[in-house]
């Protein structure tokens, strides 16, 4: 019997506004996402509160963004704030089809003016043993990604087996194209774009992209096809291209 494929996302949605904060696009990002229909969604610059835009806003969302998205479709989410003001906070968050098991979000700043985390959720996907999938959000500068990926991989060395299951997608921010041989190496990960030689998968800006920001790694999971969801409608709610990738399970 063919195994089910498993399809994911990955997305900064640039808290619900447009490139440049012209408009809010909560609600278009909603309706994308929906069309789209993946099992599982990484969401990047989740807005969890910001009592401004509910004043300014008539049709702001009553619930945190990654609610308001999940509401009758991913019957389970994680979110994880990171970045916490006095007006709010936003963060990574995951939307799942399947039931999440445990959820963590690690604090990996290395940089005070830059919060950063990693969360983790264990989810429970037909047809094997639970994944664990990690949404990111990388430092803008080197130095500070390169301490945040030992951090991921210290932190999976702790919480997962080897061999488990396992998917991390998000914004790495990474201009140079060198978060690949780290995690490569430490954790057996393969970019689903890349392929044994290849590169990974522009997507910033996502009008035109050029830069090669968001990315998907995956272990335990043989990839069946990919899609970059840029320029129209998608260059409308965000600054960054959407990325998919359609999964199976190894030997499946």
């Amino acid at each position: 019997m063919t195994q089910p494929t498993l399809h994911i996302t990955t997305f900064n949605i640039h808290k619900g506004f447009s490139q440049f904060n012209r408009r809010m696009m909560v609600h278009e990002l909603r309706e994308r996402l929906r069309h789209l229909n993946p099992d599982i969604v990484f969401l990047q610059e989740v807005q969890g509160l910001h009592l401004g835009h509910a004043e300014n806003h008539d049709d702001w969302p009553d619930s945190p963004q990654h609610e308001f998205l999940a509401e009758d479709v991913w019957e389970a989410s994680a979110y994880g704030s990171n970045m916490i003001y006095d007006h709010g906070h936003h963060g990574n968050a995951i939307l799942s089809r399947f039931p999440i098991l445990h959820s963590h979000n690690q604090d990996v700043t290395h940089l005070q003016f830059e919060k950063r985390g990693l969360l983790h959720c264990q989810i429970d996907i037909p047809g094997g043993p639970a994944a664990n999938c990690v949404c990111v959000h990388l430092s803008l500068f080197g130095r500070s990604r390169r301490r945040q990926m030992e951090a991921l991989a210290d932190y999976l060395d702790k919480t997962a087996e080897s061999d488990a299951p396992l998917i991390i997608a998000g914004d790495f921010n990474d201009w140079s194209n060198r978060a690949g041989e780290h995690l490569l190496r430490r954790l057996k990960l393969r970019e689903v774009f890349s392929g044994p030689a290849g590169n990974p998968a522009r997507s910033f800006p996502a009008a035109m992209p050029m830069f090669r920001l968001d990315r998907i790694y995956v272990r335990g999971f043989d990839v069946k096809r990919t899609e970059v969801h840029h320029g129209q409608p998608w260059s409308k709610i965000s600054d960054h291209a959407a990325l998919s990738a359609h999964l199976a399970r190894h030997g499946r």
